[in-house]
């Protein structure tokens, strides 16, 4: 029975007897209001908990409905992110990252790169930047950051670029000699390559060099999942350079064991990036997702002004 239908005593029952009847009424009533209030809040927590290997989201540090946060946080204005993958990964990667641009109001494409080469990532990338209209940010992750290095030059509708502890390198400077002028990670070691000339990473090593900030239930599909990079592409370099047009924005992971973290700030102050570091393995967007989309769309909102 709820307390907005509980039926009132008899008039003929005594004095005292409906005294003490109304009084645990009343007090039945104040527990079902409690009890209403507790069970809200458990839902509350369970609609706006992090997403997997994620942080919190916006939603659970202000206490607002998603609704409302939606609509207060349209910010996205018609510029579109395209999210380019590194190696061994690919664009499901970016699951956690894609629904909070969406969610603030941000025109989002994942490229999916066959890796069978630096020069095939770089032309597949450009077609799809080139297929947008309107303002753009290009976000690339580690070889990604290779990829729209070349990919974003020379294209007008460009506005900034996101390293997320990802390579950068200039013009005719391959990826193998970036790697030579910091001392070597362990990731090198794990590697192992098939007869047709791709790269993998040991699946046993897989979340301690690549993801160890992840959850092993998780590391170990993206372990037996993981998309070989052809050997070559260390080898091979860009034409152009787009960072050095182009307002750049660089994420340093400080626990990367897949690039030194002494070369992402090498890359990231060469380029004269804005620059930012997080406590991170060599995945930031997939265990701070929330701290990535941030800076993302920080580049997005100084390039649109």
């Amino acid at each position: 029975m709820s307390p907005s239908t509980a039926t009132a005593p008899s008039p003929n029952v005594a004095p005292n007897t409906r005294r003490r009847i109304m009084q645990k009424t009343q007090a039945a009533g104040v527990l079902a209001s409690g009890l209403i209030v507790l069970a809200l809040g458990c839902d509350s927590r369970r609609a706006t908990s992090p997403s997997f290997g994620g942080d919190n989201l916006a939603v659970a540090a202000s206490g607002a409905s998603a609704s409302v946060l939606e609509q207060d946080r349209n910010i996205g204005g018609g510029v579109t992110i395209v999210l380019v993958h590194g190696a061994f990964a690919d664009a499901s990667g970016w699951q956690d990252v894609i629904p909070i641009l969406q969610r603030d109001g941000f025109n989002v494409v994942a490229v999916q790169n066959p890796l069978s080469s630096l020069a095939s990532d770089v032309a597949w990338t450009r077609r799809v930047i080139e297929a947008q209209s309107g303002p753009l940010v290009v976000v690339g992750h580690s070889y990604g950051g290779a990829v729209i290095t070349g990919a974003a030059a020379g294209n007008p509708n460009v506005r900034a670029l996101v390293y997320l502890a990802a390579y950068a390198p200039d013009v005719g400077e391959p990826i193998g000699a970036l790697n030579a002028l910091f001392p070597p990670t362990a990731l090198g070691t794990a590697l192992t390559i098939d007869a047709a000339g791709f790269l993998y990473v040991d699946v046993t090593r897989f979340r301690a060099l690549f993801a160890a900030d992840l959850p092993e239930r998780q590391t170990r599909v993206l372990a037996v999942t993981q998309k070989p990079l052809a050997a070559a592409a260390f080898g091979e370099t860009l034409a152009q350079a787009a960072w050095r047009t182009i307002p750049s924005w660089f994420l340093v992971a400080q626990e990367d064991q897949a690039i030194n973290p002494d070369l992402e700030r090498f890359m990231a102050r060469r380029m004269g990036a804005r620059t930012s570091e997080i406590r991170s393995s060599h995945v930031p967007f997939a265990s701070h997702p929330n701290k990535v989309a941030e800076l993302i769309e920080e580049a997005a909102s100084a390039g649109h002004e």
